[in-house]
């Protein structure tokens, strides 16, 4: 059994949880207590307490990329747990950029003692593993044609080489990716390539909010997204930087397998009936 509480998410969920932008949902499994990412904010923690979770009993933590909304409150959770080991691309410390707003990690989170930098896949045991190296370009997310790094004075494009995503295996597998910021169709195919057929589950922004509307060339780029994802088999949970409308476009599509997270959501896994589809 996988159990997942939604600690920070965009949207209301449980009353009582304060809700912001970014991003974090505690995982427990048979072996296993994970927090991947962490918000913007110490208000990540304080949602676990009044969720009446114990995140000093968090094993492993997992950032998914070198953004503030998914790494901002790990000094928090560090002030109530300093054992926790702590994965993240060695990328992550890089500075990344909007425009010209800084949205990249405080660096002190690169001094942890209990920081482990990673790069390509690694199996942390039988129930934990985690990839990134994700080379495709298949629908890639238009938002990050805006967000870039600065690299030896000069700003670049982003590529995400920071990106890693969380893969947890029980019974079902779950993978767990913070933004999709290099497509998750390109994120699929990397996990098909590293461990064969789809996850049960997949956790996931999908980087498709757009604050001025959509063009028409974007809607059908989301639509063909959403009729590849539908032929996969996966239930997908999303939310975050997906944004209402892109969701709305496809629900239609996806129907009971997208699935809108909220803050203070709390669910074990579950799979419809007919399985999933095989890559």
């Amino acid at each position: 059994m996988i159990k997942i509480s939604v600690l920070m998410e965009d949207t209301c969920g449980q009353a009582g949880c304060a809700y912001e932008h970014g991003f974090s949902v505690y995982i427990e499994t048979e072996h296993h207590r994970v927090l991947a990412d962490t918000g913007k904010s110490e208000k990540t923690v304080q949602n676990a307490q009044k969720m009446g979770i114990d995140l000093s009993r968090a094993d492993t933590v997992v950032i998914s990329h070198g953004h503030y909304d998914h790494a901002g409150g790990l000094l928090a959770f560090c002030d109530i747990n300093s054992s926790a080991v702590i994965y993240m691309h060695r990328a992550a410390l890089g500075d990344y950029y909007h425009g010209g707003r800084y949205i990249g990690i405080d660096k002190q989170i690169g001094r942890l003692a209990n920081l482990r930098l990673t790069e390509g896949r690694l199996d942390i045991d039988k129930e934990l593993s985690l990839f990134s190296d994700i080379s495709g370009r298949r629908f890639w997310p238009q938002g990050n044609l805006v967000l870039s790094q600065k690299q030896e004075g000069q700003m670049i494009q982003d590529a995400f080489v920071h990106e890693q995503c969380l893969v947890v295996r029980e019974s079902q597998t779950v993978l767990i990716s913070g933004c999709a910021h290099n497509g998750i169709l390109n994120i699929l195919d990397k996990y098909n390539g590293e461990y064969g057929g789809y996850p049960d589950a997949v956790i996931s922004g999908f980087h498709m909010m757009k604050k001025t509307g959509y063009t028409q060339q974007e809607k059908d780029i989301i639509l063909r997204t959403a009729e590849e994802l539908a032929a996969t088999g996966i239930v997908f949970y999303t939310g975050h930087c997906t944004g209402q409308d892109a969701i709305g476009l496809m629900k239609p599509v996806l129907g009971e397998r997208l699935v809108q997270l909220h803050c203070g959501d709390v669910f074990e896994l579950q799979v419809p009936a007919d399985g999933k589809k095989k890559g």
